[in-house]
């Protein structure tokens, strides 16, 4: 048997069958596969494979990181599936399995919040213990101490929407500090102010004598500005970001070169966001308006179906941005009635989640999943649960959906006892504090606040033991498959020797853990660093000689006189362009000396595709090294030492 011959077969068989690949590439590092159904790869199984580094999903393809022996693996798996060898027709949409709305649309909200998730569990944990210590008297509501700690804990949840105009930008490939200030926009005081605050007489009112009645205290032109709470949203600023990919993508392609620089993010930021407050926050709005109007109705007809309703709902309606036309009722009943029997429907949502954390935290063998839902399930113990929601259970759409079932059961219960809460109060465990009835002594509602409870964490932490699957936990396959990623042995360690680096390119030092593709950020080809280039030229970055030349010209495979041996490559996903922009000046086999200019490459055009020139450059064998070193400046010169590796 060949030696990359059964891995090969193992990925063919893993990515659904040589029947479920439509096309197949590769560049320096990964398989690239276009897939017919992309819900059948397994991507643990994959993982855990010797001879492959990671899977990732990116720009609709399923790739498959293997390392310098990618080459090697491409023709074993072209042989088996037939595709990749030559051109292949043009893929139509018919052919590739469409997700589905809701899948597709769960996975994006997934994906941008993974690379917040552990400040936003930290933020959680802040809000949640300052919660815990103005209950046990530590400090006061109107303490500096707790105005400061909530400000730490709360900044992010009320800003969200900036943070995720930031992931949004990276996502819908628009300019990042675009994203940023469409989110913060989204949030200016100024504008939340004038358009929900009720301090002066509204110009007219829309809708009037309806459910949707709408007053309204500014306009644009005319068209009436209609108000919505942006922050700690979530939709709409995903939503307004992927117009403006769409709109900048636009102005790209007709706006001259000589003044695009700021052009470009002006009309982009402009348009869409003008489209956002007119039309976005209005249609908000009356979504939420008329939800919160629908389970009014139903309430007065069963309140045990609408208990039913508000809380299977709750999670959605707020990752929609939509519960905000149910959080006005719960006040104006706690202030005029001295209860509200509405909101408190959905009071067990919280601890559904809570349970299937722990559940996930006892059963799981993934570490990185223990140290996500350890925090999470803290925060949630305090009723904040968007730790859980966005980083274990909302990409988990069975765990998802089968919180909202229990938490709709546990509603249904409250309604039925028509269950109340009698003051403000805190959340989560400290929301127990606000269910004593002042006119009617003893414990008969507390009880049956902590009966919905109760089922819910048992219903949610049983189900999830069956419901969760741990791939990790299991053999990849019956065979061991035993790849050697590097035939050479390891040179013999040595601590009074170092191998030099030096930059091939002039830039901003980046350190590679903050780049934004997963196989280079993860470190899973070895230690590294990444420069984004401010002139299209890279250098040999010491004396040795070229050992991978890729044929699209963005990427070499570089080792050293002394043994080093690197990977540099230009930009990301730029395999895409065959070339296009790039001009190599040495061959696979030539010997370079240090500062001889290998390539060139137009960073305007390559931007203006839609691709960063963000450049990773990881040293492949980095366990032949004691430590790598990267240097400590932020701007660099080609020619300037860059990494060091000791031996």
């Amino acid at each position: 048997m060949r030696k990359y011959q059964q891995l090969a077969e193992e990925i063919v068989k893993t990515v659904g069958g040589s029947e479920n690949v439509l096309d197949l590439t590769h560049c320096m590092t990964r398989l690239r596969f276009q897939l017919r159904d992309g819900s059948l790869p397994n991507d643990e199984v994959l993982k855990q494979m010797d001879g492959i580094v990671s899977v990732m999903r990116s720009g609709g393809q399923y790739q498959v990181v293997i390392g310098n022996h990618v080459s090697e693996v491409y023709s074993e798996v072209t042989q088996l599936t037939k595709v990749g060898e030559k051109p292949t027709a043009p893929i139509t949409d018919k052919e590739i399995k469409k997700k589905k709305p809701f899948d597709a649309f769960i996975d994006v909200v997934s994906n941008l919040f993974q690379p917040i998730l552990g400040i936003l569990c930290a933020a959680g944990m802040l809000k949640g213990f300052n919660i815990l210590f103005n209950a046990m008297g530590l400090y006061t509501a109107d303490s500096g101490a707790y105005m400061i700690i909530n400000a730490m804990g709360d900044a992010l949840f009320m800003f969200l929407p900036v943070f995720l105009g930031y992931t949004s930008a990276n996502k819908f490939k628009v300019q990042p500090f675009t994203g940023i200030l469409i989110g913060l926009a989204m949030c200016y005081p100024a504008i939340q102010l004038n358009t929900l605050a009720a301090t002066k007489e509204p110009l007219y009112t829309l809708f009037s004598g309806t459910i949707i009645s709408s007053p309204v205290y500014l306009d644009v032109f005319g068209i009436p500005l209609i108000g919505m709470n942006y922050t700690s949203t979530v939709l709409p600023v995903i939503i307004v970001v992927y117009f403006a990919s769409k709109v900048q993508r636009v102005l790209d392609k007709i706006i001259p070169s000589v003044i695009k620089f700021f052009i470009v993010p002006m009309l982009t930021v402009f348009i869409s966001l003008t489209l956002g407050f007119l039309l976005i926050g209005p249609l908000a709005n009356y979504g939420s308006e008329l939800i919160a109007q629908g389970i009014f109705a139903v309430r007065d007809a069963s309140p045990l179906v609408a208990g039913f309703l508000l809380a299977s709902l709750w999670q959605i309606l707020m990752v929609f941005g939509l519960h905000w036309g149910i959080i006005p009722v719960y006040i104006n009943n706690i202030t005029s009635l001295g209860f509200d029997n509405v909101l408190t429907m959905a009071f067990a949502t919280t601890f559904s989640q809570m349970a299937i954390t722990l559940a996930i935290i006892l059963k799981t063998k993934d570490k990185n999943l223990k140290a996500l839902g350890i925090p999470a399930a803290v925060s949630a113990l305090f009723g904040i649960t968007e730790p859980i929601v966005y980083g274990i259970t909302l990409p988990r759409k069975k765990l998802f959906i089968m919180s909202c079932i229990v938490s709709g059961i546990a509603g249904g219960f409250y309604g039925f006892y028509n269950f109340r809460e009698f003051t403000f109060g805190g959340l989560g465990i400290f929301e127990f504090m606000t269910m004593f009835d002042p006119e009617n002594p003893g414990i008969t509602n507390l009880m049956i606040g902590i009966i919905g409870v109760v089922f819910a964490m048992v219903a949610s932490f049983v189900l999830t033991l069956f419901l969760f699957k741990d791939d990790k936990s299991k053999p990849s396959s019956d065979k061991t498959i035993n790849v050697s990623s590097t035939p050479e042995s390891k040179p013999e360690l040595k601590s009074e020797k170092k191998h030099t680096m030096h930059s091939p390119m002039n830039g901003e030092v980046i350190p590679i853990k903050e780049v934004q593709d997963e196989a280079f950020s993860q470190e899973l080809l070895g230690r590294g660093i990444a420069i984004k280039p401010v002139t299209g030229e890279l250098f040999a970055p010491f004396d040795g000689k070229v050992v991978t030349l890729f044929p699209t010209k963005h990427a070499f495979g570089l080792v050293s006189d002394e043994g080093m041996e690197v990977l540099i490559h230009i930009g990301f996903n730029t395999v895409r362009l065959k070339g296009k922009y790039f001009e190599t000046f040495v061959q696979e086999g030539d010997v370079v000396k240090q500062g001889q200019k290998l390539a060139e490459f137009n960073i305007a055009e390559i931007e203006r595709e839609g691709y960063s020139v963000e450049t990773p450059m990881i040293v492949t064998n980095t366990d032949s090294y004691l430590e790598i070193i990267e240097t400590k400046g932020k701007q660099v010169n080609a020619g300037d030492v860059l990494l060091t590796g000791l031996i």
